[in-house]
C-alpha cells in the first residue's frame, strides 16, 4: 500500500497532471488533501489502474478527501508557454481552489515552481509512492479522459474516445488526412516520415 504521508504531522497536498504527452486537448492537474491516517489499498499511479477502477476511485476520493480540486490549461496556452509551464500553471490553479490551505505540497515529477510561501517536494514517480499524489493522478486523469470523450463527439475521426489525444497510429493517420483541429497543440511535433505514414494509409 502507498504511504499516507511524507512528514506525518503536516497538512500535505498531493499534485499531479494528466495529458502532458498528448497532441491535442488541455493538460489537466489536480490537488488532493487526504486525512492524515487515510488508508486505501486500491490507490496507485493512475496509469497502472483500469479505467473502471479509476472512475470508482474518483468517487471515493471526492467522498473521503479533506478537499480536492481540478484545473486545466488549454492547448493555445500550452503553445504559448510550453507544456511544462502549462502543467505547473494547472497545478497552481488547482491549489488555488483548495478549501484547506496545505502546509506542504508533494508534486509528482522533478519540476515545479514555488507556490506562494508553501514548501514543496518534487518526487519522481511520486504517484506510486504517496497516496495523496496517486489520488491527484486519478482525479486529473479521469477528468481529462471524460473531457476528451466529449471532444471526440465533435471530432470523431481522431480516435480521441480511446486514445484521449495521445499520438497513437490512428491519431497520426487522421492528422495526415484531415489536418489539425482547433484543439491540437501546434507547438507539438506530430509529423512522421512519409514512408511510415504509407504503412498506415
Amino acid at each position: 500500500m502507498l504511504k499516507s504521508s511524507l512528514t506525518g504531522d503536516l497538512i500535505e497536498a498531493g499534485c499531479d497532471e494528466a495529458g502532458r504527452g498528448c497532441l491535442a486537448g488541455p493538460v489537466f492537474a489536480a490537488a488532493v488533501i487526504l486525512p492524515a491516517d487515510y488508508r486505501n489499498p486500491l490507490l496507485n499511479d493512475s496509469k497502472k489502474l483500469s479505467a473502471g477502477l479509476r472512475e470508482k476511485l474518483r468517487d471515493i476520493i471526492e467522498r473521503d478527501s479533506i478537499c480536492w480540486a481540478v484545473s486545466s490549461i488549454d492547448n493555445q496556452t500550452i503553445d504559448q508557454v510550453n507544456i511544462l509551464n502549462a502543467s505547473i500553471m494547472a497545478m497552481h490553479q488547482a491549489l488555488d481552489s483548495l478549501k484547506t490551505r496545505p502546509q506542504l505540497i508533494l508534486v509528482d515529477g522533478n519540476r515545479f515552481h514555488k507556490y506562494q510561501d508553501i514548501p514543496h517536494r518534487c518526487i519522481i514517480k511520486g504517484d506510486a509512492i504517496y497516496q495523496s499524489i496517486a489520488a491527484a493522478s486519478v482525479m486529473a486523469k479521469t477528468n481529462r479522459d471524460n473531457y476528451m470523450r466529449l471532444l471526440a463527439e465533435q471530432f470523431p475521426d481522431y480516435g480521441w474516445y480511446s486514445n484521449k489525444g495521445y499520438p497513437t497510429a490512428v491519431h497520426r493517420k487522421a492528422l495526415k488526412i484531415f489536418g489539425m483541429t482547433p484543439f491540437h497543440r501546434r507547438s507539438f511535433k506530430w509529423e512522421e516520415p512519409l514512408d511510415l505514414f504509407s504503412k498506415l494509409l
